[in-house]
């Protein structure tokens, strides 16, 4: 069952964007279009109350459990910068904006950009940390818990390769093309352009 509701989850999450962004930019309803982005944290609640839900009825903890907080980390992790990535491009291919800017190629600029990225993964890990640790505290039997403890030293291994990853751009920065500026991430759009 909890696959399945991750899975909803996971559908839900896209059809509510392409539906928030829809609104916002083809029906020219950004109200409406921002109250379907809103709603996507419903998902995760939904979820939570799900998987805490099957806990309670006595299904015994296992990968699913584990996997549900992962998903729940990650989307807060990540979740907010995807959006506002996929809004970019709506508005400028359906609303007429400038194209969104890309993270640079190189120098401390993209090594920055990585770190920002990272910082998204430490914080789902932190979340799923949580949450995997409550769900322990909750079954209270330690002969039953170990699939969700591996699933918290899966997201901390996770979270650690990431972030060798995000620290390999400042230890080994690529060089930054000719037309790239080192503080490409950091000014406003216009004054990129000019």
């Amino acid at each position: 069952m909890i696959v399945a509701l991750i899975a909803a989850c996971e559908i839900g999450f896209w059809v509510l964007l392409a539906a928030g962004l829809s609104a916002r930019y083809l029906l020219k309803m950004p109200r409406t279009g921002l109250a379907l982005l809103l709603c996507e944290p419903l998902l995760e609640v939904v979820l939570l109350v799900a998987t805490t839900l099957d806990l309670k009825n006595g299904a015994d903890p296992n990968w699913t459990h584990g996997l549900a907080a992962l998903y729940i980390g990650y989307t807060v992790g990540h979740g907010h910068r995807t959006v506002k990535w996929l809004d970019g491009h709506a508005a400028h291919r359906l609303g007429g904006a400038l194209p969104p800017q890309r993270p640079a190629r190189g120098g401390m600029a993209r090594a920055r950009h990585e770190a920002r990225v990272w910082l998204g993964t430490l914080i789902g890990a932190i979340v799923a940390t949580v949450l995997l640790q409550l769900a322990i505290w909750y079954v209270d039997d330690p002969s039953r818990v170990t699939s969700l403890e591996n699933w918290r030293y899966g997201a901390w291994r996770a979270a650690g390769i990431h972030g060798l990853i995000a620290l390999s751009y400042f230890v080994w920065p690529r060089k930054p093309s000719a037309g790239e500026q080192d503080t490409a991430d950091t000014m406003p759009r216009e004054r990129i352009q000019s």
